[in-house]
């Protein structure tokens, strides 16, 4: 069992995409600690069908225990990027973790596939994965145990996952190819860099727009099974720790925790396994 050595007291973080779902959730649980959260996401005004605004959930940081900084930042823009780094390095001192969450989704495949949702999908997935690494960079080499925790999948079984969602895979998978690229380059820096895969559908807003998002759903898991991986992946030495594609329940059970149920949306239910993993 790999046991967590630190906690995040006094860390700043940069989360992409932090205003609700997986982000939010990681931010809520470094928030625990008394960690900074620097809130980056575009969502200003609510809407009936998407909960969540930077400053809704800046609030729900404060109210845990932590330090929010929301940010309007589109990482399809690597100057909003930049500026909002810059934002959070002037409100905190520092940055010691980057989480890159935002994500967007379209599984259609390639005959059918608009390009400008092909263009969205890159410049969110993969682009704004690079660009936030790349301002983040600098900070990070001056932070406390320093992370870039991205969520994507590991790069195992490519062949078969790119054929069924050419489009959304090699985004997703460009993401991939980012942390393994940089834990080579900043591994003599001491930054660990890391993904982070979930091993079942998480019941966050993308899942719900699906066809039979209800069904999917009641089959997935709490969007904090995820957060606390990333807690044990986060609070380990980034000088040992980088380099790994981690599935969120094998992270769980590396830390001692095997009983899952408390993360199932429905209780009873068996959740329905996410792609990218057999």
């Amino acid at each position: 069992m790999t046991t967590s050595k630190e906690n995040l007291s006094g860390k700043t973080l940069f989360i992409s995409g932090a205003s609700r779902g997986i982000g939010l959730a990681i931010a809520l649980r470094a928030a625990r600690d008394g960690a900074n959260i620097i809130v980056a996401a575009k969502t200003t005004e609510p809407n009936p069908k998407l909960a969540g605004t930077i400053f809704s959930a800046a609030a729900e940081i404060e109210a845990a225990g932590g330090q929010a900084l929301p940010l309007v930042c589109d990482v399809r823009f690597p100057e909003q990027i930049k500026s909002a780094i810059d934002a959070g390095v002037a409100r905190f001192g520092g940055i010691d973790i980057l989480v890159n969450n935002a994500s967007a989704i379209d599984l259609s495949p390639t005959l059918a596939i608009d390009p400008k949702r092909y263009a969205l999908m890159q410049a969110i997935n993969r682009d704004g994965t690079f660009y936030a690494s790349r301002f983040a960079l600098e900070h990070l080499r001056k932070g406390r145990n320093p992370h870039i925790l991205t969520l994507s999948p590991p790069l195992t079984h490519m062949a078969k996952w790119l054929g069924i969602f050419p489009a959304y895979a090699s985004s997703k998978f460009g993401m991939s190819l980012i942390t393994q690229a940089l834990a080579g380059e900043q591994r003599k820096a001491g930054i660990g860099v890391n993904s982070l895969w979930p091993r079942t559908l998480i019941a966050t807003a993308a899942v719900a727009h699906f066809e039979g998002g209800a069904d999917k759903i009641a089959h997935s898991r709490k969007p904090e099974i995820v957060a606390d991986a990333a807690y044990a992946i986060l609070t380990r030495d980034s000088r040992v720790c980088t380099g790994n594609f981690f599935i969120d329940d094998l992270v769980l059970a590396e830390e001692g925790i095997t009983d899952l149920s408390d993360y199932a949306v429905t209780p009873g239910l068996e959740p329905y396994k996410d792609i990218f993993l057999d």
